[in-house]
């Protein structure tokens, strides 16, 4: 196994500060990146952060992170988070612990987005806390 947790981020979250600033917050997803690379190295671990608006490579990207060994997956599968059964299976396919991450509580949100297909392959979730669930994934990512 290695110390690197690959840092995975679904279709849009490249628009992060710009999008729905009211919803998804001010930072975009290089501060994200900046911050957990500082939290990483205090923890003496490496991130491998990425971001697709395509559901293969997210696909790809959790087989990727099996066959390296990676200590965890930090998703945010963004909107695939509702629709990807591909998403799904490929987690549950990994022995590589996955923790599903999202800046807003879908619960709050629309009716659609009650249903968390990743949810319910994830190890566990972590929501709602905005840029700041990136870094409590991370500290439990650390303690897996």
């Amino acid at each position: 196994m290695t110390d690197t947790v690959f840092v995975l981020n679904g279709p849009n979250i490249n628009m992060l500060g710009l999008r729905e600033p009211d919803i998804y917050g001010h930072d975009t997803l290089d501060d994200i990146a900046s911050r957990l690379e500082d939290q990483a190295q205090a923890l003496g671990i490496a991130i491998d952060m990425r971001q697709s608006n395509h559901e293969g490579h997210i696909v790809d990207w959790l087989q990727e992170a099996n066959a390296v060994g990676a200590r965890a997956v930090i998703l945010n599968a963004a909107a695939f988070t509702h629709t990807s059964v591909a998403i799904h299976d490929a987690i549950k396919a990994i022995a590589v612990p996955v923790i599903e991450v999202h800046l807003s509580n879908p619960h709050k949100r629309e009716s659609f987005r009650h249903v968390s297909l990743v949810g319910q392959a994830a190890k566990g979730t972590i929501a709602g806390f905005g840029a700041l669930s990136y870094a409590l994934a991370l500290d439990a990512a650390a303690k897996l």
